[in-house]
């Protein structure tokens, strides 16, 4: 490789660490603001020997579940380089096939890993910009009572921001929190030189002696020493976005140590004046750079919550395209990045959920009763995927697998009993959530499998068609007709409607199914299969391939198919699009309690013309009532 190559392939690594600093760190980088305050709020002692521990048990958290678990570990599981748990559910699916058991199994534990991650997004936004603006409690006391209506207007104002896109916006996320970053840095070193004894912290010896001490309690404290590693779910999640190795980089070089010195530093703050529990990631600042440093605090809650939303909106996406989830209106705010999208619904849902949780909770320790439930759950659930994974994909011989699992699970189980513990107090609101959620989702899933096998009962094959037409031509328009259909055989029931009741062919039929596989991205070389059916060729079965993490664009793919010789010119060809109206009869396999959202579901699912970009002027939407 040349020296002008070389230099080349050094900017760009060094140009995604930083854009990973500004989008995958944010959560992680704002535990600092109230991670160890909850600690010591559950009454142990605040003293040397007792920070010590604590800090102790904050930083191999840090290096046994961030940096060898996800960083070292999961992080190796990509999809064709992107991560996330709907990308690991699908590696440990695709190594599953031939065991449809266990595929039942990944499905279940992958939804329910997204499910939780609800929760999660929903009480980021509120934990995070609500310990910032806390700030003002200790710089000016007197201005307590605006603590609250701040916060809901920094929420509010970044939930409307969110329909424009976070493009231009963003460009400021990483000098923001790479400034971030060297603050808590420095804020930590300051602290540190009047106390170096908290390095000690560094031995294990201390984590272990200070849980064994305070026995039962430091059971307890483990749920909040769990709030330090909130996030570290995203360095796997948004891996698609900036690559394994500027993630590393970005961990190992500048975040793992500046967040080691702001935990240290306040841990030191703490030895030398133990009054400073009452914030002391505020008090580690001096009194001229308070109110600064509520700002950039106030800058990188909104950052970390940015990337939250982000996230949700992504991970619905997936869903609806691999059949999880109803359809929905999704706007794309990049015409360059695909992967920027703005899901009105999720974003209005958040929004409230958001804003009912601060006026509920009203502060940053009682929301942190209801944090760590959901995080250590998707935690558990990434741990059981990469397992399969690491058995079935990468053939990893039993000892070291199950070495794997058991040591990794162990901690996930240590933290996420131990939050368990708070669910009187608040935990039961992101189980609440992940739990409605779960119900819906496997409502729908079951709603589909039913009309799926209502439609294969009815199925009518095109060989069953053409003998059926000999005794009886129907009347041949000019031109194609494009009926698109869920189901990859048979001809769709749209296409049956329309024949009975108008008795009329067009010239050319085009039956259209849009497939989505288990990997992120199809190239467009392998995104068109073509058939063709009957003695003229009237009759062709196509089938477009998308990623999960695609945009289904059918316009783009109907240049494609007439590259390869099929006339599907946009201004020719008329769509036939069927609307099903559900009902169910009294025998329905659906269970009773389900029907009614089954059938919500349905009702309010997106039409499939937005949804798959098909040109309006050219779409025949026809109605089908359909009893299950």
């Amino acid at each position: 490789m040349s020296t002008h190559s070389q230099r080349q392939s050094k900017e760009k690594l060094v140009s995604l660490a930083l854009g990973a600093i500004g989008v995958v760190f944010g959560d992680i980088g704002t535990s600092p603001l109230y991670a160890l305050k909850e600690v010591f709020h559950s009454g142990i002692p605040i003293d040397r020997e007792h920070v010590t521990g604590v800090l102790s048990l904050i930083f191999w958290s840090l290096t046994l579940v961030v940096t060898i678990k996800y960083a070292i570990f999961i992080m190796r599981a990509d999809n064709k380089g992107e991560g996330g748990i709907m990308a690991l559910m699908s590696l440990a699916l695709h190594g599953s096939r031939d065991n449809p058991k266990r595929m039942v199994f990944i499905t279940t534990l992958g939804l329910l890993g997204a499910c939780l991650f609800y929760g999660d997004s929903i009480i980021t936004p509120a934990i995070s910009v609500l310990s910032a603006v806390e700030g003002l409690q200790i710089i000016a006391p007197k201005l307590d009572n605006y603590v609250i209506p701040i916060t809901l207007v920094v929420l509010f104002g970044l939930f409307v921001m969110q329909s424009k896109g976070t493009g231009q916006v963003g460009k400021i996320f990483a000098p923001v929190m790479c400034f971030w970053f060297v603050v808590l840095a420095v804020l930590g070193i300051i602290n540190m030189i009047h106390e170096p004894g908290v390095l000690a912290a560094i031995n294990p010896y201390h984590a272990v002696h200070i849980l064994w001490e305070l026995g039962w309690k430091g059971f307890l404290i483990m749920g909040a020493v769990v709030l330090a590693i909130t996030g570290a779910e995203a360095l796997y999640a948004d891996m698609g976005h900036f690559g394994l190795v500027p993630i590393r980089y970005a961990w190992f070089g500048f975040v793992f140590p500046a967040l080691l010195l702001n935990y240290f530093g306040q841990g030191a703050l703490l030895i030398g004046d133990p009054k400073a529990i009452e914030n002391p990631f505020y008090l580690l600042a001096p009194t001229w750079a308070m109110y600064p440093l509520l700002i950039l605090s106030t800058l990188a809650t909104v950052i970390a919550s940015q990337a939250v939303i982000s996230g949700a909106f992504s991970v619905t996406r997936q869903a609806i395209q691999l059949g999880y989830c109803p359809r929905m209106d999704i706007f794309h705010t990049s015409g360059g990045e695909m992967g920027q999208v703005y899901v009105p619904a999720v974003n209005w849902m958040l929004m409230f959920m958001v804003f009912v949780l601060v006026l509920s909770f009203q502060s940053s320790s009682a929301l942190a009763s209801a944090y760590g439930i959901a995080v250590t759950g998707t935690m558990i659930v990434d741990t059981i995927l990469a397992f399969i994974v690491i058995k079935a994909l990468w053939k990893w011989n039993t000892p070291v697998s199950v070495t794997f699992l058991s040591g990794f699970l162990a901690i996930d189980l240590l933290f996420f009993s131990s939050n368990s513990i708070k669910i009187p107090t608040g935990g039961w609101l992101p189980l609440v959530v992940a739990t409605v959620l779960f119900l819906i989702i496997t409502t729908w899933i079951k709603g589909r499998q039913l009309l799926m096998e209502h439609h294969d009962r009815k199925r009518v094959l095109f060989e069953d068609l053409e003998a059926a037409m000999q005794g009886s031509v129907p009347v041949i328009a000019p031109g194609t007709a494009i009926y698109m259909t869920r189901s990859l055989h048979g001809l769709p029931h749209v296409f049956l409607h329309n024949l009975e009741h108008n008795h009329v062919l067009h010239k050319q039929i085009i039956v259209l199914s849009i497939v989505t596989k288990d990997e992120p991205y199809v190239d467009e070389a392998q995104r068109v299969k073509i058939r063709s059916y009957g003695a003229n060729h009237q009759f062709y079965r196509v089938k477009l391939y998308f990623g999960f993490k695609q945009p289904q664009d059918v316009r783009r793919a109907l240049e494609l198919c007439m590259q390869q010789g099929l006339d599907t010119n946009p201004r020719k060809v008329s769509f036939f699009v069927g609307r099903e109206f559900i009902s169910f009869r009294r025998n329905s396999p659906m269970p009773a309690w389900r029907r009614p959202i089954s059938s919500f579901l349905f009702h309010n699912s997106s039409s499939a013309i937005e949804f798959f970009k098909i040109p309006v002027d050219r779409v025949i939407e026809i109605g089908i009532r359909v009893e299950l």
